[in-house]
């Protein structure tokens, strides 16, 4: 069983918004990765809505960012194997009720606070001030009983926007953030109305 009923790897129900059938395409796509390579049969979903749990029933502010909301934002299918989350506040965290729920922590870093939920899944933690914005603007689908809060689409951009400028990231991953910017753009062109005008510059620069 899983979030929305019972269905085959590499399938996924119809009776869903087209966010929810995004998010269950991943789900999907987990499952095909895992068992292409040899590996037990998971998905994100159980990790993904254990962190909802956790995370609305005490009012924490935070919203899904980085690969997971790339699945939701995009057209085009893909998998990714961790979890990353914008909170508006570091101390608003629940670091007794995660580790009830199973999550193990990992290590704090400059710009993370790494766990990794049930089923081995990573999950990243990041309270940057930037993301503020972000989350006060975010879209919520539902997993199963929990609301799901996923950066929008413009935010999405913008996030992929500075990621692919950033000469600290490896050049594979700046390379897939600046598809996926122009991606975006390809598939709703009235993005770039949303961003300022030295965001644009910066999409002119990438493409």
């Amino acid at each position: 069983m899983n979030g929305f009923g019972h269905f085959r790897p590499g399938t996924v129900p119809t009776d869903m918004s087209a966010f929810e059938h995004a998010l269950a395409t991943g789900f999907a796509l987990d499952r095909r990765f895992h068992l292409l390579r040899g590996e037990m049969d998971t998905t994100k979903e159980p990790a993904l809505l254990l962190l909802a749990q956790v995370l609305n029933r005490r009012g924490v502010r935070w919203a899904i960012i980085g690969g997971v909301a790339a699945q939701v934002r995009l057209a085009e299918a893909r998998t990714t194997l961790d979890i990353d989350v914008a909170l508006a506040d570091a101390t608003a965290l629940p670091l007794q009720a995660l580790q009830a729920a199973g999550f193990r922590h990992q290590g704090t870093f400059a710009h993370s606070d790494n766990w990794i939920g049930p089923g081995e899944v990573p999950v990243q933690f990041a309270a940057d001030p930037a993301w503020l914005g972000a989350i006060d603007r975010a879209t919520t689908i539902a997993l199963e009983n929990e609301s799901l809060p996923i950066i929008t689409a413009a935010d999405l951009l913008r996030a992929k926007l500075v990621a692919g400028r950033d000469p600290a990231r490896r050049r594979s991953k700046r390379l897939r953030d600046i598809a996926d910017a122009v991606a975006l753009v390809e598939q709703e062109p009235r993005l770039a109305d949303e961003l300022t005008e030295e965001e644009r510059s910066w999409l002119v620069e990438l493409r």
